[in-house]
């Protein structure tokens, strides 16, 4: 099940709450440390869904292939 594990929803989560962040920050004056923090988080969120797949929380891509 591609996507399924705790890698992948730790990811996505991190990345939406970075997005969510940077898009307040500006609204409605923008305050830009808030959006970088933002953007950093969002970034960051790639980082640690790999991190925590090399970790052995990610989909096992040899079971998947039944």
């Amino acid at each position: 099940m591609h996507g399924s594990s705790p890698a992948a929803w730790t990811a996505v989560l991190l990345c939406l709450a970075g997005i969510t962040i940077g898009g307040v920050a500006l609204i409605p004056d923008p305050n830009w440390v808030l959006f970088i923090i933002g953007c950093a988080i969002t970034l960051l969120s790639a980082l640690v869904g790999k991190a925590m797949a090399a970790a052995g929380y990610g989909v096992d891509r040899a079971a998947e292939h039944h």
